[in-house]
């Protein structure tokens, strides 16, 4: 399975690079979320979790000599992120017993495992967000997606900040219950 990146912008911005790196840039742009979502499976932090995404990130440039273009490119990806992470895990002292224990082992092998529920959960919840009002839908993305905060998303959208509490709260809730009738219905009778 090739991933795929169809984003204008991209493509102006990658017009003047060589082959081998928009071909890189390609494919680690459509793998990033991924392997973020990956790594934070093993490091719950987020600001941890993207700090080994970008070393990841630099890893891969340095050995994308190596890859197979036959093969997917995120399976590829999150196996130097488990190697990014664990060197990582390593130098924080917090993280040192983890290690030690095999714990990450047992948590990827969990997650490997999971994978299939994790996809159909997902594929439930993007359904689910097309179903919001588009008002909803921004919020969404601006807060989960865009990373900003609830103060700004309320002086962005002209709102209150307990109006956007409220409506977080509210979204949420009607996601879980959409998400959880998707898989009911898929899991049929």
């Amino acid at each position: 399975m090739q991933e795929s990146v169809s984003n204008k912008s991209f493509d102006s911005v990658n017009r003047g690079l060589p082959q081998r790196q928009q071909e890189y840039l390609r494919l680690f742009l459509a793998a990033e979320r991924d392997v973020l979502r990956y790594v934070l499976s093993i490091v719950p932090n987020a600001n941890d979790a993207e700090e080994i995404v970008q070393q990841t990130a630099v890893v891969l440039w340095e050995k994308f000599g190596d890859y197979d273009p036959s093969r997917p490119f995120t399976p590829w990806a999150c196996r130097f992120a488990l190697n990014v992470a664990r060197q990582w895990m390593a130098r924080q002292q917090r993280w040192r017993r983890l290690i030690a224990g095999d714990l990450a082992d047992v948590l990827l092998e969990r997650r490997r495992q999971l994978q299939p529920v994790f996809d159909a959960r997902l594929a439930s919840l993007n359904h689910c967000l097309e179903l919001l009002p588009q008002r909803h839908r921004e919020i969404v993305r601006r807060y989960y997606f865009g990373n900003q905060d609830v103060q700004t998303v309320a002086r962005e959208l002209e709102k209150g900040v307990e109006a956007i509490y409220k409506s977080l709260q509210r979204i949420r809730k009607r996601l879980r219950e959409c998400v959880e009738r998707q898989q009911r219905l898929e899991a049929g009778p």
